[in-house]
């Protein structure tokens, strides 16, 4: 790219500027630790920040590095994450710590290129690691990132690709600190949600999830929910437990199966150990 679209000290002054005011602050930033960063990652995927911030404390605290949750069980895994939601990423990341804990000596990689091939990262995962714990100047973007992108440099066009934003990300970030910039991104483009419409909505990617409340998402989570809580059951108890029709039963348990997160023995269904 050869004349900037915007003039670099302009830009990262708006960004640095709100930042330094109003920055959000979370323990996971507060101790940029590799493991609690990429807990919270996982931890982040789909889910509100502030909802994120009991359970990761709680997670850090009862599994503090690789090995640890490595050695426990899925179900004990599940039992912390319950709530959450997504509990295949719980399954992902107790998959993580184990390969990390075998394949690197319990330290998380710090290369985009070694992390993306672990379970549940894909390229922003890969990405964001590397930067939030060693500071590595990754290109990576998401939601509120793309948010800020688009209200600087593409403020009237729609239909956007991440391929046109990303050549900027790169371009336009502090490779002194590029932790600390794309915190301030992140948080600018949290801000601007609120205070304008949506930018992400000129997005080519934006997509409105759908409503949770009666979907099956929530019912692979009811499910997971009672096996964790309430231990083994057998059909019949897992529909009065759950209150799922038996017809919609099925297709979870096959969908939970598949997935690893449950196994099915003599006609019992229990959360499948490790």
């Amino acid at each position: 790219m050869n004349k900037k679209i915007m003039d670099e000290k302009e830009f990262c002054a708006a960004i640095y500027s709100y930042y330094e005011k109003e920055g959000r602050r979370f323990p996971w930033r507060n101790k940029t630790d590799p493991w609690g960063v990429m807990v919270s990652e996982f931890m982040l995927q789909q889910t509100q920040t502030d909802r994120v911030i009991v359970y990761w404390d709680r997670f850090m605290k009862k599994w503090p590095d690789p090995p640890s949750l490595a050695k426990a069980s899925l179900e004990d895994a599940l039992k912390e994450w319950n709530g959450l939601g997504y509990n295949r990423r719980c399954y992902y990341l107790k998959d993580c710590a184990r390969r990390i804990t075998k394949e690197y000596n319990g330290d998380v990689p710090d290369k985009p290129k070694q992390l993306i091939a672990l379970p549940g990262i894909g390229p922003y995962t890969a990405g964001a690691i590397p930067c939030f714990a060693y500071n590595h100047p990754s290109v990576f973007i998401e939601t509120n990132i793309r948010a800020t992108f688009l209200h600087f440099f593409f403020k009237d066009k729609t239909g956007v690709n991440d391929r046109e934003i990303l050549p900027l990300v790169g371009e336009y970030m502090d490779k002194e600190n590029p932790r600390k910039w794309y915190w301030a991104l992140m948080d600018y483009g949290t801000a601007l949600k609120k205070v304008t419409p949506n930018p992400n909505r000129r997005s080519a990617h934006y997509a409105k999830q759908s409503p949770f409340e009666g979907s099956f998402r929530q019912r692979r989570g009811t499910v997971v929910r009672v096996l964790v809580t309430q231990g083994p059951a057998d059909l019949r108890q897992l529909r009065e437990r759950s209150g799922i029709e038996e017809k919609d039963l099925y297709p979870v348990l096959e969908a939970l199966g598949k997935e690893s997160l449950v196994a099915e023995k003599g006609g019992i269904y229990c959360i499948r150990k490790w």
